[in-house]
């Protein structure tokens, strides 16, 4: 646990530390009084308000859509169901940032539905919500998915043997089971949608603000540090209340229930009424999700005399206004190396998590495994922030190193890393182990012998995950990226900021590559899952 430990003691919790230091600590005394002073404010208390509605909203919402879809990828067997599951995570691992840019070519300004029929819905609180279901999706399909298929179906036949209804047989049977995987994939969500950024700032407008929003706004904008340092603490402790429940509800669906292989329980649709059921699933899915990705596609080939490469083609020229001081199309090498880098740091630092939660149970490890997962919920405006504040001087001068954009990347790609080796780990049999150090094999050759055969796609998989989350990482990119090198997501955001059509269609440009570079990553990993190495996510 030493370097993980160490990891995040450096790169997240001194940043954030020094952040809320700073605004709270005034000529040496703790100013604990800008708690009840700033939550008091009626604009504060709106955005808490926003906050909390919204994220309940989108949540339910996004249960009450995906959970149809979670049952046809468990049950069903279909022609395509790799490809298919890789087209509704896209998505997850793209930068919010674009998922914004996706819907504001949908529902914005000039966008498709303005154009059929006059019907704008960015600075409303519905893009929002749409939004947060387009990117959480996968999130339910995987999570409860992921469970659904490995339940045994003969518990259900039974019950319905016994004279149950087949309403009564899933509610009594089937639902219990599920519940505590619902709840996780559920309080996931919540945490995605109440800490979204990039989404309500292109969409909302300034509208509608989320807390992450106004940190951002409070810090950048305003530079009231005071007020971002407690929102930041008032965000850190619902993140960490929200882990802990979840947390609990993970290991109660770990140990309470027995598994069959989801190839026993996948079988192809049967009646009018499952048909209608799958056909209503690939509906919803190419309404929300398919057709978003597909305008942003096709946006980026529309030019004002036509379809071409035109926006593609000015990726290559250097920008006339001096914003970008490389051309754009530099932006997508920077990404994967920069990605490349944070997944290398990921996969040590989570694997060695993930062996040192696989080996003890006491309560301060379960405490360290929910401490892991925070940097996905905690304001990414905040570390990236305090990564320029605290990361400024010898030994640990680092502002003008290429290295910080990786480090601030791993810390979202390590959770990643976590949730999905965890489960594979646990799952060795502990006496193999034993077996190789009584034939003479060091702790060492154990774990390259016996461990790490048997984990290796599973290995593979984080890669994957972590590869993709790096390169889409924007909030604690977006202040840290150096003029000269900026990232894909940062210099989509940038043009997005910036008036005239080119720019507009360079960020759809830039946007399409990435999702494609996405959508191959998850193919691949399509072709190395099983259910049972896939880990959580």
């Amino acid at each position: 646990m030493a370097a993980p430990v160490a990891f995040f003691a450096l790169f997240f919790a001194w940043p954030v530390v020094s952040i809320v230091e700073r605004g709270l600590r005034v000529d040496g005394a703790w100013q604990f009084g800008r708690f009840g002073e700033t939550l008091s404010r009626p604009e504060i208390l709106d955005v808490l308000w926003f906050t909390c509605w919204q994220a309940l909203a989108s949540t339910g919402l996004t249960l009450l859509i995906a959970l149809p879809g979670a049952y046809v990828f468990a049950r069903f067997d279909f022609p395509g169901k790799g490809l298919l599951r890789a087209v509704v995570t896209v998505p997850f691992v793209m930068p919010t940032v674009m998922v914004g840019t996706a819907f504001l070519a949908l529902v914005g300004r000039g966008g498709l539905l303005d154009g059929l029929w006059g019907v704008r819905l960015d600075t409303t609180v519905w893009a929002i919500l749409i939004a947060h279901v387009f990117f959480n999706y996968a999130v339910v399909v995987r999570t409860v998915g992921g469970l659904w298929a490995q339940l045994d179906p003969r518990q259900e036949e039974a019950a319905r043997v016994l004279g149950a209804s087949r309403w009564r047989a899933w509610r009594t049977v089937t639902l219990p089971a599920l519940a505590p995987s619902v709840a996780a994939a559920a309080l996931m969500v919540f945490l995605f949608t109440a800490s979204s950024f990039a989404v309500v700032q292109i969409l909302g407008g300034s509208t509608y603000s989320t807390l992450e929003t106004e940190i951002y706004r409070q810090t950048v904008v305003r530079f009231d540090l005071t007020t971002a340092a407690v929102l930041t603490m008032v965000q850190f402790a619902a993140v960490g209340l929200v882990l802990v429940v979840h947390a609990r509800t993970v290991r109660r669906r770990e140990t309470a229930l027995k598994l069959v292989a989801p190839e026993q329980t996948a079988r192809r649709p049967r009646g009018a009424g499952q048909w209608a059921l799958f056909a209503g699933v690939l509906l919803s899915v190419a309404l929300l999700i398919v057709l978003p990705l597909g305008v942003l596609v096709e946006r980026s080939f529309a030019t004002s005399h036509g379809y071409g490469f035109d926006y593609y083609r000015a990726l290559r020229t250097p920008d006339p206004s001096g914003t970008f001081l490389v051309p754009l199309l530099d932006t997508i090498g920077n990404s994967l190396r920069y990605a490349v880098v944070a997944t290398l740091i990921a996969l040590v630092v989570g694997g060695l998590a993930a062996a040192a939660l696989t080996r003890r149970a006491g309560r301060l490890v379960r405490g360290f495994d929910a401490l892991l997962m925070l940097p996905l919920g905690v304001s990414a405006v905040t570390v990236g922030f305090g990564f320029l504040i605290t990361l400024d001087e010898p030994p640990l001068d680092l502002r003008a190193s290429w290295i910080l954009v990786p480090l601030a990347q791993a810390l979202v790609g390590v959770p990643f890393v976590v949730r999905t080796m965890l489960p594979v780990l646990r799952a060795v049999d502990e006496r193999l182990r034993e077996a190789a150090a009584v034939l003479g094999a060091s702790p060492w050759r154990a774990w390259r012998e016996v461990d790490l055969p048997l984990v290796r796609r599973a290995l593979l998989i984080a890669a994957g995950f972590a590869f993709a989350v790096s390169l889409g990482e924007f909030g604690a990119t977006v202040f840290i990226a150096r003029p000269d090198s900026p990232t894909l997501p940062v210099a989509v955001a940038r043009l997005l900021g910036r008036p005239g059509e080119l720019n507009y269609g360079q960020a759809m440009a830039l946007s399409t590559i990435l999702m494609v570079v996405c959508a191959v990553s998850l193919l691949l990993l399509e072709r190395l899952r099983t259910e049972r190495t896939s880990g959580e996510f």
